[in-house]
């Protein structure tokens, strides 16, 4: 069963209107997000809408509509509402959107939001309590501010392709697009930590967060190692570079990821999976001496699995506690009984498509995972709605 949905009201962002000024990735995750724990985020569109409406196929599609499958995975717990800002009528909406908001957040080309009226400096000023959240992909100053910014290029420039892939390979873009799901998520943190620092002083701040600098800190131990020590890495495959056996081995049937983080992993491993010898060799009792010894014992262990299925190494090494899983394409990922168990996957009601297909919230909160209290909207599905909130009537041409 579902576990209890909580009323919206019980969520940690109920009563904050989020002014999503965003399109395509980095921004629409963030809103996403905010919206998931509770906020009223209005997606602000374009009259052509949301780039990723046309990115496609593929699309879900129905007598009733077409939608972008890409749309549709970022999208969900918004309203949408159509306004063209090149009007003074689009301005004007825009500025009671943003007069009533508790934040707005804008990936605009740095600059571009200003020009059209909607600066930090003047926004501040009239609304002290606006939280101003921006995303690019370099930043609101330096020398690269003015260049747009894809995920492609900050997985390029932020050196995250450099040593991703396999060992001799050329670099290799991750196949999520991780520059901008991390940055996204990064705004988000950075949101709720201005909303929570806005208790104490009354007062909004200008957040800026960016696709290269996101990459870089994604680094992590990657980085620190370059700090530490001068050597620049390379690609090594599924491999880790400080812990083995730790990633992608063969076995009778297919692949396994294991992790074997420590010295009493290693025993336990040895002994599940009858790996008499390599145990007992002092070469190996070790981590510093497995690293040392990687590709002796990447050699030893492809012979010593090769006698096993997936299924009795993972059952052999679940019995002796090492950690392990399967390596899953997406739909062994959504008929796993436990991923089917925890509800990821929820069919919600949709203005044009009947019903559509998304991932829930990725939290618990309070016992239960927020709801996804709407699809992602059509394009202006609510403008007339929203635009009545603000006391104006809709422009002439606008989507409904």
């Amino acid at each position: 069963m579902l576990p209890e949905e909580p009323n919206v009201a019980a969520l940690p962002l109920a009563g904050v209107k989020v002014a999503d000024f965003t399109r395509v990735l980095t921004g629409p995750f963030c809103t996403m997000l905010l919206g998931d724990l509770g906020a009223d985020v209005i997606k602000v569109e374009p009259p052509g809408g949301d780039d990723t409406r046309a990115w496609g196929p593929p699309f879900q599609t129905s007598e009733g509509g077409k939608e972008s499958s890409y749309f549709l995975s970022v999208n969900r717990n918004k309203r949408s509402v159509v306004l063209d800002l090149k009007t003074p009528e689009g301005r004007e909406a825009a500025r009671r959107l943003i007069a009533q908001a508790d934040v707005l957040v804008e990936n605009f080309r740095p600059g571009t939001f200003e020009r059209l009226g909607f600066g930090w400096d003047a926004l501040h000023a009239e609304f002290p309590r606006l939280i101003y959240a921006s995303v690019s992909g370099f930043g609101q100053d330096g020398p690269y501010r003015d260049r747009a910014g894809y995920d492609v290029i900050a997985q390029g420039m932020g050196g995250l392709m450099s040593y991703n892939g396999d060992v001799g390979g050329p670099p290799v873009r991750v196949g999520v697009a991780v520059a901008d799901v991390f940055s996204g998520a990064l705004l988000t943190q950075a949101i709720l930590a201005a909303l929570y620092g806005r208790e104490r002083s009354g007062r909004g701040q200008r957040l800026d967060v960016n696709l290269l600098e996101s990459v870089i800190a994604l680094g992590s131990s990657q980085v620190g190692r370059y700090l530490t020590t001068g050597e620049v890495p390379v690609p090594i495959g599924n491999d880790h570079r400080s812990i083995v056996p730790y990633g992608t081995l063969k076995c009778g049937d297919g692949l396994i990821n294991v992790a074997v983080g420590n010295d009493a992993l290693w025993r336990r491993f040895c002994q599940a999976l009858e790996l008499t010898e390599l145990g007992r060799d002092p070469r190996f009792a070790t981590n510093e001496g497995r690293v040392r010894h990687r590709e002796e014992l990447d050699t030893r262990l492809l012979s010593g699995l090769a006698r096993f299925t997936r299924a009795e190494i993972m059952a052999r090494l679940d019995a002796a506690g090492v950690p392990c899983g399967p390596v899953n394409n997406l739909a062994e990922v959504f008929a796993d009984p436990h991923v089917r168990a925890r509800h990821v996957a929820v069919s919600v009601p949709h203005a044009s498509l009947g019903t559509t297909t998304v991932t829930a919230p990725p939290w618990d909160i309070g016992g239960a995972r927020p709801p996804v209290r709407r699809a992602p909207p059509t394009l202006g599905q609510h403008t007339a709605e929203v635009l009545r909130e603000l006391g104006l009537a809709e422009p002439a041409g606008n989507a409904d």
